[in-house]
C-alpha cells in the first residue's frame, strides 16, 4: 500500500473527526486532456494540516497489468502537486454494544477497518478477517484486546472468490448479538451476503456489507454493477 497525505489551505474549513469518511478524487488524466477519474477513498487519518489517503497497489503484482489510474496518481505524486478532492463522506462504523463482531475486508477496506477497530472499547470481542497480497501487507492495528485478526494471503486480489468464503465460513458462529462488516471485491461480497444475510439471517440492523470494487472494473462500471445487483437483490 502507498500513504498520500492531503494538505494545504483548502483543509481550513473542513469538519473535524472525519476518520473512517471518504473523499472523492479526481484523477486527472495521463494525457493532460480534460478527461479525468473519479475515485472514492477513505480517509485513514485526519491530523489538524492533512488527511491520509492509503492506496492498496492493485495490479503492481504482475497477474492484473499496470494498476487504474489512482493508483499511478499514488506513487507518482510529489510534494506541491495538487488534486480536487469533494467531501468528506459519511464513515460506516460498527454498530455500538454487539456481543461478537465479525469484520471482513481486503486491502480496499484496510484504511475503514482500521478506523472502526480503533474505535471499539477495550471490552469488545470479535474477529477481523483480512485479505492482503503477502505477508509483508500486514498492518499493527490497533484493537481490543480480546480481538483476533487473521490474516488471509491472496497474491491476486478478486481471483478465486471461493477461497475467502470457504475460510469466513469454517469460523466458529457466536451466540448472543452479532454485528458483521464488510467491505470486499464485488464477487467475494455476493457470496459473503448469501451466508451472513440468507443463511445466518443477518438483518441490516446487524450487517453492512458492501463490495468496494469488482476485478476487472473501473469504477464508473462498477457503480452501475452495484446498482443492479442491489435492485435485484430488493425483489428477492
Amino acid at each position: 500500500m502507498r500513504r498520500v497525505s492531503l494538505g494545504g489551505d483548502a483543509l481550513n474549513d473542513f469538519p473535524a473527526g472525519q476518520d473512517g469518511g471518504y473523499l472523492k478524487l479526481m484523477i486527472p488524466s495521463s494525457d493532460d486532456s480534460d478527461r479525468g477519474f473519479v475515485r472514492t477513498y477513505t480517509i485513514r487519518h485526519q491530523r489538524p494540516d492533512a488527511l491520509d489517503l492509503d492506496f492498496a497497489l492493485h495490479g503492481n503484482n504482475g497477474e492484473g497489468g499496470e494498476g487504474g489510474p489512482a493508483v499511478t496518481w499514488s506513487q507518482t505524486a510529489q510534494p506541491g502537486d495538487k488534486i480536487t478532492a469533494g467531501g468528506p463522506g459519511p464513515a460506516k462504523p460498527l454498530a455500538p454494544d454487539a456481543d461478537w463482531y465479525f469484520v471482513l475486508g481486503d486491502m480496499t477496506a484496510l484504511p475503514a477497518i482500521a478506523v472502526n477497530l480503533a474505535s471499539l472499547p477495550p471490552e469488545a470481542t470479535g474477529i477481523a478477517v483480512i485479505e492482503i497480497q503477502e505477508e509483508e501487507d500486514r498492518q499493527a492495528l490497533k484493537h481490543p484486546a480480546g480481538f483476533e485478526i487473521q490474516w488471509v494471503v491472496n497474491p491476486y486480489p478478486g481471483k478465486s472468490p471461493d477461497q475467502f468464503e470457504k475460510i469466513i465460513r469454517g469460523i466458529p458462529w457466536q451466540t448472543g448479538r452479532v454485528y458483521a462488516w464488510s467491505a470486499t471485491e464485488f464477487d467475494v461480497m455476493r457470496r459473503t451476503r448469501a451466508y451472513l444475510r440468507d443463511e445466518r439471517g443477518l438483518g441490516s440492523d446487524q450487517l453492512y456489507i458492501s463490495s468496494y470494487w469488482k476485478s476487472g472494473l473501473a469504477e464508473d462500471q462498477h457503480r452501475e454493477v452495484k446498482q443492479a445487483d442491489a435492485a435485484e437483490s430488493a425483489s428477492t
